[in-house]
């Protein structure tokens, strides 16, 4: 089977850079792969992608050495399963909360013993190889996202599951559910201070930690604490964000 060079990565005591795909198209998601990202995730929970959309993005991904993850938009098996019958590397499932959703996670990601994964991984075989369902199991990563407050009472619990092999905090919808304004770079105390004890049990239970950010600072800080997996910018903010640029040098303000 092909090798997941985000563990490769994670083992070698690295960091994953990541960019994020908001645009449904695989030209877009060919010309990002192509620029050197350790991983690019396709985002299906928020923004305008849909299935179809994600299996050509994949596609055109796979024409570089770039790792394929994607965020489903809920914990639910059959898109879970399809995901990575569609030849994910990695899935980000939103909204963890529990011991028992991050158990289920786990199961709806793993062949069994290990858990109930339905076995047709149609382009997960051209993409991972002939022996995919051989080597799929300690292949595939799967995040679990730390998002709520909820999640943040069962931190230990969550963590203590076995097959889970990472966490990623979403800043914004935790500092919502903390009663903070939603920030990625900058929160207010009481969810930098969440996000500061999320990753050290992470770090206790040998979880590896992910985090979304807004811009590179914030990532290289985040990577001096210890995150290992670190999200930089979309496909879409940096076309907004280059296009801004231009114009503001195009149009000056007199």
């Amino acid at each position: 089977m092909r090798e997941n060079r985000l563990r490769a990565i994670w083992k070698s005591g690295g960091t994953a850079v990541n960019g994020w795909l908001a645009i449904a198209n695989s030209f877009a998601a060919e010309t990002m792969a192509h620029q050197g990202w350790d991983t690019l995730t396709i985002d299906l929970q928020h923004g305008v992608v849909d299935y179809q959309a994600m299996v050509t993005m994949l596609q055109a991904i796979s024409t570089t050495p770039t790792v394929p993850v994607v965020r489903v938009p809920w914990l639910e098996p059959g898109i879970l399963m399809k995901t990575l019958d569609a030849g994910a590397y990695a899935v980000i499932c939103p909204m963890v909360n529990t011991r028992e959703d991050a158990q289920r996670l786990v199961s709806y990601t793993h062949y069994a013993p290990q858990g109930t994964r339905s076995f047709g991984p149609v382009r997960a075989n051209l993409y991972g190889g002939a022996d995919y369902f051989e080597h799929a199991n300690d292949t595939i990563v799967t995040f679990a996202m730390i998002e709520t407050a909820q999640a943040l009472d069962n931190l230990d619990a969550i963590l203590s599951v076995e097959g889970l092999d990472a966490i990623y905090i979403g800043p914004s919808d935790l500092s919502i559910s903390l009663g903070c304004r939603p920030d990625f770079d900058n929160p207010e105390p009481k969810a930098a201070q969440a996000i500061d004890h999320i990753l050290a049990r992470a770090k206790a239970h040998n979880v590896v930690a992910g985090i979304h950010n807004g811009a590179p600072e914030a990532a290289l800080k985040r990577i001096g604490k210890g995150f290992q997996f670190v999200t930089v910018g979309s496909d879409a903010r940096i076309l907004a964000a280059g296009s801004q640029e231009i114009l503001a040098k195009m149009r000056p303000s007199n």
